[in-house]
């Protein structure tokens, strides 16, 4: 589905926020895969997303899942139907055709989302007070932050 198959939104903001966190993830799992290839180890950390390469793979999609879940939520939207990602021993077979998955399912739930509305502040899952649009601007970064710390981690190799 191209960008242009997203004309329909009634909020451009969010439509726009939508593709960039697609061009975000899938360049996240591309800089992932660098990363895996160049042999990249994580910094030693006691945070469970950072046990290795696949669980940190497996965090970016998880959080990805629930940033669309919680805005639908907050919006009073159907569930997504967005499936679990892939455990982190399954994570890099399956990351294909899960990111297609959870991608194809981003782009549903907004569409008709007026901007008003993601003005909105609700308590993230973490405790901070965040906009809707806050929420969805904070999951086009979320896989660029971490696509960017595995590219200083194989410059530092």
């Amino acid at each position: 589905m191209s960008a242009a198959d997203l004309s329909h939104y009634r909020y451009r903001g969010a439509r726009a926020l939508v593709l960039l966190h697609e061009r975000a993830l899938r360049g996240y799992l591309a800089t992932w895969r660098r990363a895996r290839a160049a042999g990249v180890r994580l910094p030693d950390t006691t945070d469970p997303s950072y046990a290795s390469l696949q669980t940190l793979l497996m965090h970016g999609l998880k959080a990805s899942r629930g940033y669309m879940t919680w805005l639908c939520e907050k919006l009073g939207l159907p569930d997504p139907g967005i499936d679990e990602p892939p455990a982190p021993d399954k994570v890099e077979a399956e990351a294909d055709r899960y990111i297609e998955h959870l991608l194809g399912r981003w782009r549903l739930p907004l569409v008709d989302v007026e901007e008003e509305r993601f003005a909105a502040i609700h308590k993230s899952r973490w405790g901070e007070d965040m906009s809707l649009e806050g929420m969805l601007e904070h999951a086009a970064m979320h896989p660029q932050r971490h696509a960017f710390q595995l590219e200083e981690l194989m410059e530092k190799k």
